[in-house]
């Protein structure tokens, strides 16, 4: 049977082109969560009277959700495709959305103390869980694309996937300016629904999945998938794929360089506009423009460059590059005192965090084949999981240092660095052993 009657007699439809459409826009817009806390940060800690570190705790805790359920649902993937958990977690979002827009309505901003802190940090947990969409997007996309397209693939994914905290990091600010906190956090609800009906009218699931509802056995569903094109074909079990991954060394060697520079890349989303408003002196808007185009916009951009520049030169090679550039950046946000010089830094940070994000992904279909959902839930859960654990630490140098402490948390991203170019070496020297070993006779 050719591969148009295939298509014909199964119902199927989509293509790669498609799938990476609906997985990239579902991310973009799951993960703008991310954005919410940190221009309303100096609005929430004047009003509340928050420490810095009850502040970094706030706008992490999106982060933190987002993180753990990327591990589950990252997985689900393997057996279900890709488009129901994302549909899941675009309701839990928004149910978190809504129950915060409801707040922040029905409480004069006068009103808004210490007692709703709690509240706004239970909302958060739900608002981030848009976040997780990112290990549901990589296999779904993963299991579209042949592995010699896996880089550019995946950074055109995580790449403009990853725009949206910087774009909404740039707009909330005037936003809150023009329409008040809570019309601001209004307006992000509606988009947030009107762009899940749009990702459920777009995406797919790939031809695997979609042959498995229309009732074929696994067998006859792999056969019919390999006939269409499709290259990776999914475990078919959740928790097989976990434990599978799992069980892989490498995995772990993934999730540590995951957990810096994407776990970095959401901190420093996040504490930026604290840093600019609180350390520097700019207004809550310059503070939101400088976040997203001078870090979070350009890491993102610097991202899909980088999918495509994995492909031809390694990921291997290019993480230690990577690594190298966000020691550099780190070591110049600790030095810096003056506006220019930190955002020199920032810059520097953003393209590291972005070529590293690149390069890890590129890894996990070359390193964990055999279980790319799983694999994708333990790096990308446990490696976003820096995105809530960093920014409390940096608070506590604000609360030990004062106001120097906002320059001196940038030491943990030099300890990062190193860390991650020890990791990335270890790789390396894998991959050439592994490439130079002799190749098993063919059995006779």
């Amino acid at each position: 049977m050719n591969k148009e009657d295939l298509m014909k007699k199964y119902g199927l439809s989509g293509n790669p082109l498609r799938g990476l459409t609906g997985a990239t826009w579902g991310f973009f817009i799951g993960f703008a969560a991310v954005a919410l806390y940190g221009p309303a940060a100096k609005t929430f800690k004047e009003s509340m009277g928050l420490s810095g570190f009850l502040l970094g705790i706030l706008v992490a805790v999106p982060q933190l959700t987002g993180s753990l359920l990327r591990i589950p649902f990252g997985a689900a993937v393997d057996q279900v495709g890709g488009k129901r958990p994302y549909l899941i977690l675009f309701t839990l979002s928004l149910l978190g959305m809504a129950g915060l827009t409801s707040i922040l309505f029905l409480v004069p901003k006068s009103e808004l103390n210490f007692s709703y802190y709690y509240w706004v940090l239970g909302l958060g947990v739900l608002c981030g869980c848009g976040v997780a969409t990112f290990s549901v997007g990589i296999p779904q996309v993963s299991y579209w694309f042949p592995q010699s397209k896996q880089g550019w693939a995946l950074g055109i994914f995580g790449g403009l996937g990853n725009t949206a905290p910087g774009i909404f990091t740039l707009i909330l600010p005037f936003a809150l300016a023009a329409l008040g906190l809570p019309g601001a956090y209004a307006s992000w609800l509606v988009f947030l629904l009107l762009g899940t009906l749009l990702y459920a009218f777009v995406a797919r699931d790939t031809f695997y999945f979609q042959l498995r509802r229309a009732g074929l056995s696994r067998d006859e569903a792999i056969k019919g998938a390999k006939e269409l094109g499709q290259e990776l074909i999914p475990s078919g079990q959740a928790v097989a794929g976990l434990k599978k991954s799992a069980s892989i060394g490498r995995t772990w060697a993934l999730v540590t360089l995951y957990f810096i520079s994407f776990g970095g890349f959401l901190a420093l989303t996040a504490w930026y506009p604290a840093y600019w408003s609180l350390y520097q002196g700019v207004d809550g808007r310059m503070a939101g423009v400088l976040t997203a185009v001078g870090f979070s916009l350009l890491a993102s951009l610097v991202r899909v460059a980088g999918g495509n520049l994995a492909d031809k030169v390694g990921g291997e090679k290019m993480a230690l590059i990577s690594y190298a550039l966000i020691f550099l950046g780190a070591g110049v946000m600790v030095a810096a005192r003056g506006f220019f010089p930190a955002l020199v830094g920032e810059m520097i940070l953003g393209a590291g965090m972005g070529l590293a994000n690149a390069a890890v992904f590129k890894l996990v279909a070359r390193y964990v084949p055999a279980a790319v959902g799983g694999a994708s839930g333990w790096v990308g859960g446990l490696g976003a999981f820096g995105g809530f654990i960093v920014p409390p630490l940096l608070g506590l140098f604000a609360d030990n240092y004062g106001k120097e402490g906002y320059a001196w948390g940038f030491v943990l991203y030099l300890i990062f660095a190193l860390m991650g170019l020890a990791v990335s070496w270890g790789l390396k020297q894998y991959h050439g052993v592994r490439m130079a070993a002799p190749k098993a006779a063919p059995a006779r």
